[in-house]
């Protein structure tokens, strides 16, 4: 994937030629990236959606088995669906318009509360939080 770094982690027991094998399924073969890691051996790891929706369950199931087999503590993956809960990229982008058009073009000779009001309505906060 043109979208990844040149180098990046991945699970160590998922052997490179699955990994080539499973990169096609993802959207913009964004597969698995390890993305942080806590000193408790908790990891961060993004990917992309699957494809092909017959295929996603077996293709799922084998990398987090991976990802649960170079943990440490041998934990289990807990799996959050993000696109249901954060903004996407246009929302996010709005918001940093009406903050800039707020903080630049509006005179603050407005009371407090409203421009706090204001503020809030960019849902800029928000997002950053």
């Amino acid at each position: 994937s043109t979208s990844l770094p040149e180098y990046f982690v991945v699970p160590s027991s998922l052997a490179d030629q699955d990994l080539k094998l499973y990169s096609y399924s993802f959207i913009g073969r964004r597969m698995p990236l390890w993305s942080w890691n806590h000193p408790n051996g908790s990891a961060l790891v993004r990917m992309a959606n699957i494809k092909d929706v017959l295929q996603q369950r077996r293709i799922d199931q084998r990398i987090c088995n991976a990802i649960t087999r170079s943990h440490p503590l041998r934990s289990d993956v807990y799996k959050s669906d993000l696109d249901k809960c954060l903004p996407n990229i246009q929302e996010i982008q709005a918001a940093h318009i009406k903050l800039k058009q707020l903080c630049v073009n509006e005179p603050f000779d407005e009371t407090e509360e409203k421009w706090l009001s204001s503020l809030e309505n960019t849902r800029w906060l928000e997002y950053i939080r």
